[in-house]
């Protein structure tokens, strides 16, 4: 290379340099606040206690379920910064500064949602927004009830108590299809059908809700399923036992006696042959 043509390259070099140093640069573009939707479809219900490490993902994917969407978090004894970070995620938040207790905050996120379709998740399940559609599209395209598709591990020796109270749960329901699958577990959705027919009571006692909109002939169908089970975190437990187990049990048993109450002694099941007049 000739000493001219490096001359040449080593000004068009600095001249390229000197524009590069000169451009000022861009301003950061701040990432914008997304809001609910004036007119929802669906709503979608977080209950949350001291989820601030997880409470804005599950916002960002509750807000893909649908163009048309409201989030409504019920942030109940929270300490840790949820109320602020659920705020700041564009959510309608309820705020709580006493705990309300388990599955509550169901209740009071109903009876404020919007839309045609409640979908109901929790503060600390992180799930995409692919996981959340199918309860809103089965809801859209009939149902009523969109269950999550989960019954539990039941292939262990001692099933847990609160999973066998589910299949027991269904199986005096006459609906032994749905397995382990209620409105205990999240995901689910509810049309607003049905959640005109049970009522914002009683979905904070969710097998009660459960069986009573089945007796209703509500469209109740498992839907999609996602292993909460594995998901989500253990809780820590008093004295070795789950401290919501027998609360989730005593729901249960509230159901089976309303089931009874309206069905009779036998929720329903013949007594076969037998003539106990007889028995002296």
């Amino acid at each position: 290379m000739s000493l001219k043509t490096k001359r040449s390259l080593t000004r068009r070099t600095g001249r390229r340099l000197s524009r590069t140093l000169k451009r000022p640069a861009r301003p950061a573009r701040e990432k914008a606040v997304q809001v609910n939707h004036p007119e929802p479809w669906v709503s979608v219900i977080i209950p949350a206690m001291n989820e601030a490490r997880t409470i804005a993902r599950v916002i960002a994917a509750a807000r893909g379920v649908h163009p048309r969407c409201e989030v409504i978090v019920i942030a109940n004894g929270s300490a840790d910064g949820t109320v602020e970070i659920a705020r700041s995620s564009g959510a309608h938040v309820v705020s709580y500064a006493e705990p309300l207790g388990h599955d509550v905050g169901r209740s009071i996120g109903a009876e404020i949602a919007k839309g045609e379709i409640l979908l109901f998740t929790d503060g600390d399940l992180v799930l995409s927004s692919a996981e959340l559609r199918p309860f809103v599209m089965a809801v859209s395209s009939g149902v009523d009830v969109a269950l999550n598709d989960y019954s539990g591990p039941v292939r262990r020796s001692r099933p847990h108590p609160v999973v066998l109270s589910k299949h027991v749960l269904n199986t005096i329901l006459h609906r032994p299809d749905l397995k382990g699958c209620s409105m205990t577990a999240v995901p689910h959705a509810l049309s607003r059908k049905a959640f005109q027919v049970i009522g914002s009571e009683l979905l904070s006692r969710p097998p009660v809700a459960h069986v009573y909109a089945v007796m209703e002939g509500l469209r109740v169908e498992p839907v999609h399923i996602v292993p909460v089970g594995k998901i989500n975190a253990v809780r820590r437990k008093r004295s070795g036992k789950d401290p919501l187990q027998q609360l989730v049990i005593a729901d249960h048993l509230e159901a089976i006696d309303m089931l009874l109450k309206r069905r009779g002694n036998r929720a329903g099941y013949t007594d076969g042959i037998r003539r106990r007049e007889m028995v002296r």
